[in-house]
């Protein structure tokens, strides 16, 4: 009998403890019965925070977390204005605003179902407002406007899934891979042209420098041989005259030292021969005894 007692007080502890319900902080709980939601007048029944009581085992308990949630997807192609494809990166804050309409929207508060209606959501809207702007609009300073249109759209379509859209953010606009690889390529061959220009614009201004110092020091030399020329032609002349007068003072002696630089420059190297008439006039000085 005593053993009996206490099974029967360990399971009036196990129901006891079973027919309690913890809702922790920052979330809530939906409570269905055979099925069926707990609804007062009408009005599905929302725990919130705290100790409640159920039926154990008869009812089933969904928590649906109500604390601010962040949706951060893949990056998705959008379509500008110009028909100019782009891969944008976003990111979502979300939480329950109404948890009745978001159990019965997402299949019994399912979080992967709910993200994945948001996020085809707010794909559709930020695809509007991409396709209302251009790139340059896009880049050049209008994306918070982009981002707040987004919002309020946002905010207005998740109103059926029981979701507050708390912000919608941008992180990152880039251009498809094949697109920012063409890009990349043409600014290459813009770059390379370029580079091509200024050596060739720097080939030529070195050809016209080069020619210039050449025809500078062409002239510089021409100038310093004709000066050259005329300064020795000045001496040349200086010297004629001063040979002249001083051939003036005494031809006779001179026309004796002539002759003999004649007779040393012709009789220097002892293997020379000359054949020469005897009355010539080349030994005229030789063969006078004349001491004048």
């Amino acid at each position: 009998m005593g053993r009996l007692s206490v099974i029967i007080a360990a399971i009036l502890v196990a129901m006891g403890l079973s027919s309690l319900m913890v809702v922790n902080e920052g979330e809530r709980a939906i409570v269905s019965r055979f099925g069926k939601i707990i609804k007062d007048e009408g009005v599905t029944r929302i725990y919130k925070p705290g100790l409640h009581i159920k039926l154990p085992v008869i009812d089933k308990i969904k928590y649906l977390d109500s604390r601010i949630q962040t949706m951060d997807g893949a990056a998705d192609r959008f379509v500008t204005s110009e028909k100019k494809d782009l891969m944008v990166d976003s990111y979502v804050k979300w939480r329950i605003k109404d948890h009745e309409k978001y159990y019965l929207a997402t299949n019994g508060g399912n979080k992967v179902q709910a993200e994945s209606l948001l996020q085809r959501k707010i794909n559709n809207d930020l695809r509007t407002e991409f396709g209302r702007r251009t790139i340059k609009d896009i880049v050049s300073g209008s994306r918070d406007e982009l981002q707040q249109d987004a919002l309020r759209n946002a905010s207005d379509s998740a109103q059926d899934l029981g979701i507050e859209v708390v912000d919608v953010r941008v992180k990152q606009i880039n251009l498809p891979a094949n697109v920012s690889s063409s890009i990349y390529q043409r600014m290459r061959a813009e770059r390379t042209a370029v580079a091509k220009e200024h050596r060739a614009q720097g080939k030529e201004q070195s050809e016209i420098i080069r020619a210039k110092t050449d025809a500078s020091v062409t002239i510089q030399i021409a100038e310093a041989e004709r000066k050259a020329l005329q300064v020795r032609g000045e001496g040349d002349a200086i010297a004629a005259k001063i040979y002249a007068d001083a051939y003036k003072k005494d031809p006779e002696f001179f026309s004796f030292l002539r002759s003999l630089e004649a007779y040393q420059a012709s009789f220097g190297n002892g293997s020379n021969v000359m054949v020469l008439e005897p009355e010539g006039d080349f030994f005229k000085y030789m063969k006078s005894a004349d001491a004048k």
